[in-house]
This record gives structure tokens, C-alpha cells and sequence, in this order.
């Protein structure tokens, strides 16, 4: 249950523990938490552990400066980077750090993985069970991995043919299309989950995790089943918040350890990654003639510029033109 936040002290000594009160206290994401909390241990391990308040412009100059020249991260790791800091001074420390002078990161355009339909097939066909459905729902609707195992089973309209994201990147919901062919197997899983949940119940279980907010608002939905989580885990777990026994969702190494050993038995010679089914539902509707906007709405991204690194990607022959080698006839061999 990495992806539910433990319990604090209302007034805690530490000073991350009081900066995560700090940062839940202005509604942050927990994925945002997370990674503020990251970068501001490495700034301050960097600096031999001195404390933030000790430190200040100089310090956190040279720490972007470490990351982007020495340790030549990307443009975004060091934003990211630096988005915790300004949060750390401004924010929390309500201390001004003025006009920072660091050497921004080279831009590198990194092309994502995108595999064709092909190897999709491929890797697809060696999947077995929940998890094949769940790359064919990753593919078939351009959901990120945690998005999809944070599905709850009243995330899945059949009604309308779509998906409910809930909290996805930003902590935005958004629809995205359900997937005409897979409606028979979702309707499957969604059987599993209540057989399962009702026998959770009769064996003294039967909750699961909702947010903080939420399980205020509804006390009861954590026992309904429209709430319980569309890939749910083997076995019951403890809480890390509340020290409840509850079923949480599969765990995402689970899902990468298939997804590896599939593309491997597929003799696919690209990375094994969970996020390129997302990059090839946005590639394959892109090549399908399908406009950026309507694709940036189902990908939920919040600026079209990140939509368009697809059209470099898009299987159109290089870029329309001909190779002269491809005119040759016969074809030249060696």
C-alpha cells in the first residue's frame, strides 16, 4: 500500500514530518508529496545535512548546478527539482530566495517506445489472465499504470463506453474510451471483485482505502462494492494509516515483472515498459488519422505540445518521403 499516505503527528519534531503536514495541509497530491520530499533530502544530503534554514540561494544554485551539469539530469528532472525547493523556502520557510543563477539542463528530446501493432499482438498474446486485461486496457485507452490499477469498479461506465480517471497526473479527472472488445472480460472481472468482496465480508473484512475526504464525506462506501478496486490484491493487508486489514489494488511490480517476460518471449528488442502502451494508443490513433486535440483530451494532458512528440513518432514512411534506396530496381544487395 506504497500509494496511501502514513499516518503524522499533528505536531511533529522532524522537519520532513512537518513539512509533509505543511504540504498536505495545501491539498497536494500524495504523488506530489513524494517527490517534494525526494529532492529535498538529496538537497540536503548534498550539503553534507545541513539544515534548509542554514542554507540558502548559494546552496540551492549549486545543488540545480550538480544536477544539471555533473549528473547531466533533464530539463524536467531539474524543474521538478527546483519546484520542491522554491516550495521548501517560499512556502514552508517563508524565506525569499530572490532571482536564482544556475545552469539550466540541455534539452534532450528523448522519442518514447512506442511498440507497432505487431508486437503489441505479440506481447498481448503471452499474457495470461488479469493481466492480459489489463495491458489491453492500458493500449486500448492510453491509461498510465497507476491509473489503471486505481480503478474502482464504478470507474467503468457501460452505459456510456467509458473510463473514469480518477486523480490521474495533476490530480485531474478525466474519460477516456472504453474498449468495445474488452467489455465481456471487464464485465467478467468486475463478477470476480464482488464474489470476492462478498466473501471478504463474511470473513469480518470488507473495507477499502478511500482518501481522507472521501471517507469523511461517505462512511459507508468503503464497504460497497462500486468502490472496491477493479484489479484487486491476493491477499488483505494492513493499512499503513489506520492499521485497518484491508484489500488494496494489485501492486504495479507485479504488473512490470509480466509485461517483461512477455515482451521478452516476444523477441522484441525495446524496453519493457508499462508507459509504452500509452505511447502506442496515442501513436496508432495519431497514424489512425485522429486529430492532436482529440488525442490530448484521452492522454489528459493539460498542453497539446506534449501531445505533439507523437507526429515524431507516427509510421508515415519518413515523414512522406521516399527513400532514393527504395527506388532501386532491383533492390540493392550485398
Amino acid at each position: 500500500m506504497d500509494d496511501i499516505r502514513h499516518n503524522i503527528s499533528p505536531r511533529p519534531l522532524r522537519l520532513l514530518d512537518q513539512l509533509r503536514l505543511h504540504i498536505r495541509s495545501s491539498g497536494l497530491a500524495y504523488r506530489t508529496e513524494q517527490t517534494y520530499i525526494h529532492w529535498i533530502k538529496r538537497f540536503i544530503y548534498f550539503h553534507n545535512k545541513r539544515h534548509p534554514k542554514d542554507m540558502g540561494a548559494v546552496e540551492v544554485e549549486a545543488f540545480l548546478n550538480y544536477l544539471g551539469i555533473s549528473r547531466h539530469c533533464s530539463t524536467s528532472t531539474q524543474r521538478i527539482a527546483l519546484n520542491a525547493l522554491i516550495y521548501l523556502y517560499r512556502r514552508f520557510l517563508d524565506i525569499d530566495l530572490g532571482l536564482l543563477n544556475f545552469s539550466p539542463a540541455k534539452v534532450h528530446r528523448r522519442l518514447p517506445v512506442v511498440y507497432s501493432r505487431e508486437e503489441i499482438a505479440a506481447i498481448i498474446a503471452r499474457l495470461r489472465g488479469v493481466y492480459r486485461l489489463q495491458v489491453e486496457l492500458m493500449y486500448g485507452s492510453g491509461l498510465r499504470s497507476a491509473e489503471l490499477l486505481s480503478l474502482r469498479i464504478k470507474d467503468i461506465d457501460f452505459g456510456s463506453n467509458n473510463i473514469i480517471v480518477r486523480s490521474g497526473k495533476g490530480n485531474k479527472d478525466r474519460s477516456t474510451m472504453l474498449p468495445q472488445g474488452l467489455i465481456s472480460q471487464l464485465k467478467r472481472q468486475v463478477e470476480h471483485v464482488k464474489q470476492l468482496h462478498a466473501q471478504d465480508i463474511e470473513d469480518g473484512y470488507g473495507e477499502v482505502y478511500l482518501p481522507d475526504a472521501l471517507s469523511r464525506k461517505y462512511p459507508r462506501a468503503a464497504r460497497e462494492t462500486g468502490w472496491q478496486f477493479l484489479f484487486p490484491s491476493s491477499r488483505i493487508a494492513r493499512d499503513p494509516r489506520s492499521g485497518v486489514l484491508r484489500r488494496h489494488h494489485l501492486h504495479s511490480s507485479a504488473l512490470r515483472k509480466h509485461i517483461k517476460q512477455a515482451v521478452i518471449a516476444s523477441g522484441i528488442n525495446k524496453p519493457a515498459k508499462s508507459h509504452s502502451f500509452r505511447h502506442s494508443f496515442a501513436t496508432h490513433l495519431l497514424e489512425a488519422g485522429y486529430d492532436l486535440r482529440t488525442i490530448q483530451e484521452l492522454l489528459g494532458h493539460s498542453d497539446v505540445t506534449t501531445t505533439e512528440i507523437y507526429t515524431h513518432v507516427v509510421n508515415r514512411g519518413g515523414k512522406g518521403v521516399m527513400s532514393p534506396v527504395d527506388r532501386l530496381m532491383p533492390p540493392c544487395t550485398k
